[in-house]
């Protein structure tokens, strides 16, 4: 019987008592959890709810690095966990917003000002009337070594490997590659201690913003005067300054270096660095007059500004700890039969797992041992899926704390997300963390607010292998800080493998309980379906 016959039979054996059943399915589907699906269509006697497990083989696979250019955010700092340490820096070109410069007369600069902005939420306001903010993506409690330098090497747009017909890709394994400190120009900010603050800003004494990274540039040896040729007579004709292309090749940008400051744990932040800015005060000479007290000649110097915008490529540089050899080994210790003991996952340059649903027999209902796909495949006819889920317990003995609330669930073949994500109708564009929650749920925590397991949802993704006989393709988990980011990060020297950017921007990291026999039962992956079944 097909599953439409078993809708119509439904429908026309019990209305409107079924409707009534599906319509409260509909409005209860999203505040219940996945297992109570068995009681939906309790009293109905010629239908059966049932449940059944099927094996799963999991096991880890190392990432080679990863695309880091043409992210929607940047990560700057140190992080440490179970995998070492991760640093996380930054490299950026920066462009005037106009090139109709008009300096004026004897041009001279003022200040310059650095503004980086934060992801934050406002939290009301003090006795004041300032704004509160509460920081987003800040991990770890330490602090840093933070210096910004001028980046002297240039960033092309186009790879020439292609014949400059492909977008120029950058890795996170860049400063192996270039090794960006071989390319500093002049030091243009320094602090030994950095903390972000969540503070508000102040850029002027009527304009406020956001917390973010505001600091005042250095100016030594007059870089910015002569940066934009402010000693010469007419600066304004200078080809640097006459276009984009022009100006990027001429300053090729900035670059923001963490190091390890003094607390070990570190801290690590998300930039919205797209966002980021750089303000040029200086003034120009509007004439000369003489002071009547002294006799002495006085400048009378006209205030302005312009403003210079991080675009163009952006990228992030990380580099892991090598004398941790968890990720390194990976690919030599995964156990593709049987799956691994404890699956590591680790965004950036990191690991996921590799899943292979229906991986080895079931029983089926005379209990012999039988393929466990065709098994499935056999009830084409006879199963209406309810829900099918697979459940991740997180291995505790393995952390310190600090799990990613989040993991995401992809089709390896084709480098999407599962067809159950596009399903989910929950996505939240405000707050990340609650986007999508039908198909992958926040990760749940004990009372010490330690994790405890992640339940992702493949109804779709199995109905596609059932009714429409798609490909039991193998899938991917990687953590993830942001499930709506599923714009794909190639792999170095991979064949067409991509990453998800949430995973790439993923500092925290997870252990999870795998498949192999060693794992305690109750603590395996499990691979359950929810159907109903006709009792004839």
């Amino acid at each position: 019987m097909s599953q439409k016959n078993i809708m119509k039979k439904l429908l026309n054996l019990y209305s409107p008592f079924v409707l009534l059943v599906i319509i409260g399915l509909a409005f209860t589907a999203c505040d219940r959890d996945f297992t109570s699906i068995e009681s939906d269509i309790e009293g109905i006697k010629n239908f059966e709810n049932n449940s059944k497990s099927f094996p799963i083989i999991a096991y880890n696979k190392k990432l080679n690095p990863v695309q880091t250019n043409g992210l929607s955010s940047n990560l700057l700092g140190i992080y440490s966990d179970i995998y070492g340490k991760t640093t996380a820096s930054v490299v950026s070109q920066v462009v005037p917003t106009s090139f109709d410069f008009n300096f004026g007369d004897s041009p001279e600069i003022d200040s310059v000002i650095l503004v980086v902005p934060y992801y934050s939420k406002n939290v009301g306001t003090d006795a004041e009337g300032n704004n509160l903010y509460k920081l987003d993506s800040v991990f770890g409690n330490g602090n840093m070594k933070l210096s910004v330098y001028e980046n002297t090497y240039f960033l092309r747009d186009f790879d020439p490997e292609t014949n400059l017909e492909q977008s120029q890709r950058y890795y996170s394994n860049s400063n192996q590659t270039i090794d960006f400190d071989s390319h500093i120009g002049e030091l243009l900010y320094y602090n030994e201690d950095f903390v972000p603050s969540s503070n508000e800003l102040n850029i002027t004494d009527e304009q406020t913003a956001a917390p973010g990274l505001h600091v005042e540039l250095l100016n030594t040896n007059n870089f910015w005067d002569a940066l934009f040729f402010f000693g010469d007579s007419d600066p304004e004709s200078k080809p640097e300054l006459s276009n984009q292309n022009n100006f990027k090749s001429y300053f090729r940008g900035i670059y923001f270096k963490a190091e390890e400051g003094e607390v070990d744990n570190g801290i690590m932040s998300m930039l919205n660095i797209s966002q980021a800015y750089i303000l040029v005060y200086y003034s120009s000479l509007l004439s000369i007059e003489i002071d009547p007290e002294t006799g002495e000649d006085v400048e009378v110097r006209d205030d302005r500004f312009f403003r210079m915008n991080f675009s163009g490529n952006i990228l992030n540089v990380l580099e892991n700890d090598p004398s941790n050899t968890i990720i390194q080994d990976a690919d030599a210790n995964a156990n593709m039969v049987d799956g691994d003991e404890t699956l590591y996952l680790k965004g950036g340059e990191g690991s996921m797992t590799v899943i292979n649903l229906f991986s080895g027999e079931t029983l089926d209902e005379e209990g012999n041992p039988v393929n466990s796909l065709d098994y499935f495949k056999s009830k084409k006819e006879s199963w209406l899926l309810n829900e099918a889920n697979i459940t991740f317990y997180v291995n505790q003995n393995e952390l310190n704390g600090q799990e990613p609330d989040r993991v995401i669930l992809y089709d390896l073949a084709n480098n999407v997300p599962i067809v159950d994500y596009f399903f989910d109708t929950s996505t939240n564009n405000t707050t990340p963390l609650n986007s999508k929650v039908l198909f992958s749920r926040i990760l749940e925590r004990d009372d010490d607010n330690r994790g405890v397991k992640y339940k992702l949802r493949l109804t779709e993704h199995l109905n596609n292998i059932l009714i429409r006989d798609s490909t039991n393709v193998s899938l991917g988990l990687y953590v993830s800080t942001n499930v709506n980011d599923i714009q794909k990060a190639d792999v170095l020297n991979s064949n067409n493998e991509y990453v998800p950017t949430g995973a790439v921007l993923s500092p925290r990291g997870t252990a999870l309980y795998g498949t192999n026999p060693n794992v305690p039962t109750d603590k395996k992956v499990l691979f359950e379906i929810y159907f109903t079944e006709p009792n004839n």
